[in-house]
């Protein structure tokens, strides 16, 4: 996984994580939601991409 994959994927989790709390804090549960789907989504990517690189070694 390049250093820029990481990255792009630790932002997407960041990002992610500050829509749920912002959720929590509103107690809008439609963007708590959304943040905790971001959070799975960068880390789904971030498991292929470690996948990828255990085949190429």
């Amino acid at each position: 996984m390049s250093l820029a994959d990481k990255a792009k994927n630790k932002a997407e989790e960041l990002a992610g994580k500050a829509k749920e709390a912002a959720g929590k804090a509103t107690d809008d549960r439609d963007l708590e939601n959304e943040g905790r789907g971001e959070q799975a989504k960068s880390n789904l990517k971030d498991a292929g991409e470690k996948v990828k690189d255990a085949f190429r070694d």
